[in-house]
């Protein structure tokens, strides 16, 4: 059930980046779909990363998070679940 809810939410995300995400939002659906997500050390950046996708995204932890990170994060996490 929660890999569906997670499917759900980042339809939603590229949908609506606008509707006030926030780093919940985002650890949620990484935790469901295999994304690492580190939570910040020193800063306030979240670190999401992907073996399949090349580099890393860091999205700042305040709320809510700004629409560009939803999109760029949506983006990667669609990234992941395309067949190699």
């Amino acid at each position: 059930m929660p890999v569906m809810q997670a499917f759900t939410r980042l339809r939603a995300m590229t949908r609506n980046p606008r509707d006030g995400w926030s780093i919940e939002d985002i650890r949620f659906v990484c935790r469901n779909l295999d994304l690492d997500c580190r939570p910040p050390k020193l800063g306030a950046h979240y670190v999401v990363s992907h073996p399949k996708v090349r580099g890393l995204l860091t999205i700042p932890s305040g709320r809510p998070i700004k629409p560009f990170y939803v999109t760029l994060f949506a983006q990667m996490a669609e990234s992941t679940l395309e067949p190699e």
